[in-house]
């Protein structure tokens, strides 16, 4: 039944054609998108916020007006369609942001700098202190050279290589490290480097690539130069060796990302967490502690949403049922429906740990076992008609983002490559503190599922401290800013430190009373 209030028929047109657009993958809306009537109509109601004059972000009704997910969601987005209608094919972003979007990182720079022969060396002012500068590029030869990755066009990771400043390798020593073992080869960087007569650029890349344990790419480039008469000498532009990856074949930037992060943080993990207790011998008594908690981690458990315009929502809108205030009755149905689906999935994980503590490998049970997991999470609301049972084939085939969080979740192809690799990370990892810690953290930045990635995230987190004997620990709702800061922390700056002290304080302190 359609209402017959027309402001609600006006709202249900207008969240039609937003959904339209956001079906079509967009995060960032121009003006001409939308009529009038339903742009005007998205923005009182708190579905659409301005970014820029012609420009507006995908929000939501509620918001305060500091929440930065809408436009982190929307960031990439912007940058294509506003620099696709202002210079059309004539432009191309800096060697240093080509170099990050070949990386794969997750987190854009504040200011992006754009090269096109139509530009006007200004600045344009965007939300939360970001900006674009386009550079008026007298010589635009190398748009040939160009490669579109999430629709912004970058230079190809040779030339993008051969053109960054020394300063890159310090500021940006991960991404770095990443687009080094993307390179299959030299001869792509040779060909840059003889055209523009760049020796001491190859030095500096010998050196880099000597430091990421390329040595083989390293000694082809410096033979290619003397060859050609080029005086070459070997400099290492990082301050500090990164930690050396073996080469494999692999051209994911995200699963290099991961196995760099797993590097570099498993120290700093060991360093904050208590020695490991060690399999129980009375298996029954660790499982009987663990069911002892159950009551309170359930209460204190918390699940992370993603922002999209819903056929329900629509529904609700449409028959005038849509309130943006709290439905007590739809929110207590809601909790039963969550509640129903947390037991379930507790008693799964039982089932993992008690195979752990039997003596399998903790990382293998985990690839086994987290399907299974997800689906009893969410059973109860397919069973309630909230969610289609092809809702429970796996991982999400849509983006998802992090509330107040500078980090993106990698797109959903990304996520077929790197849950296979959180799995082979946890199985060939040693320490059970390691597991847990840096397991809870990928899952969390993987966000493999639109939603119950955050009690999924903990479920794995105990599976693995009990898998060294750690005790099952609640991260209790009273820490909620502390825990996102530290998940926050680790993500878009790679310190590890305050998400690992979090969870070994946890592990001891008990939770308040609920």
């Amino acid at each position: 039944m359609v209402s017959s209030n027309p402001a609600q028929r006006k709202l249900t047109a207008a969240l039609n054609a937003l959904k339209t657009l956001q079906d079509a993958g967009k995060t960032a809306i121009k003006s001409s998108d939308l009529k009038r009537i339903d742009r005007e109509s998205l923005v009182n109601a708190g579905f659409l916020r301005l970014i820029v004059k012609g420009w507006y972000m995908s929000s939501r009704p509620g918001e305060s007006a500091g929440d930065s997910t809408p436009w982190y969601a929307a960031i990439r987005d912007f940058i294509k369609g506003y620099c696709n209608e202002r210079f059309g094919d004539d432009w191309y972003v800096s060697p240093e942001y080509s170099l990050i979007l070949h990386a794969g990182a997750t987190i854009s720079p504040r200011q992006v700098v754009v090269h096109s022969p139509l530009g006007k060396n200004g600045l344009l002012n965007l939300p939360d202190n970001c900006s674009i500068l386009d550079y008026k590029a007298k010589d635009f030869a190398h748009k040939e050279k160009v490669v579109v990755i999430e629709g912004i066009r970058a230079l190809s990771l040779p030339l993008s290589l051969t053109r960054v400043p020394e300063s890159f390798f310090l500021n940006f020593t991960q991404d770095a490290q990443i687009v080094l073992h993307q390179l299959s080869d030299a001869s792509g960087l040779n060909r840059e480097l003889l055209e523009g007569g760049r020796s001491l650029v190859a030095g500096r890349l010998a050196g880099a690539l000597r430091a990421s344990g390329r040595g083989e790419l390293a000694d082809d480039i410096l033979a290619t130069m003397r060859a050609a008469g080029y005086v070459v000498n070997e400099t290492n532009p990082f301050t500090i060796d990164p930690p050396r990856l073996i080469y494999s074949r692999t051209q994911s930037p995200y699963v290099l990302r991961m196995r760099l992060m797993w590097q570099s943080m498993r120290e700093t993990v060991l360093e904050y967490f208590p020695l490991e207790p060690g399999l129980p011998t009375d298996i029954e008594k660790f499982m009987n502690v663990v069911e002892e908690k159950y009551q309170t981690d359930a209460y204190h458990s918390l699940s992370i949403e993603g922002y999209r315009v819903t056929a329900e929502l629509i529904r609700r809108v449409a028959t005038g049922s849509w309130n943006p205030e709290s439905n007590t009755s739809d929110v207590d149905a809601k909790n039963a429906i969550a509640a129903h689906g947390y037991w379930l999935a507790h008693n799964e994980v039982k089932v993992s740990i008690r195979s752990i503590l039997a003596g399998s490998n903790p990382g293998a049970v985990y690839r086994t076992d987290h399907g299974s997991w997800y689906r009893k999470l969410f059973t109860p609301n397919v069973d309630a008609g909230i969610l289609k049972p092809s809702d429970l084939a796996g991982y999400r085939a849509d983006k998802v983002f992090i509330r107040n969080a500078l980090h993106i979740p990698p797109s959903q192809e990304a996520v077929r490559d790197m849950m296979p690799e959180l799995c082979d990370l946890l199985e060939s990892e040693p320490s059970a503190a390691v597991r847990a810690v840096l397991g809870h953290f990928m899952f969390v930045y993987i966000h493999p599922y639109m939603d119950g990635n955050g009690r999924l995230g903990r479920f794995l987190m105990n599976t693995m401290l009990a898998s060294g004997g750690y005790p099952w620990t609640v991260i209790w709702l009273e820490q909620r800013p502390q825990y996102m800061a530290a998940l926050e922390a680790a993500s878009s700056k790679s310190d590890i430190k305050l998400f690992a002290a979090f969870v070994a304080e946890s592990m001891i302190v008990a939770p308040p009373l609920f």
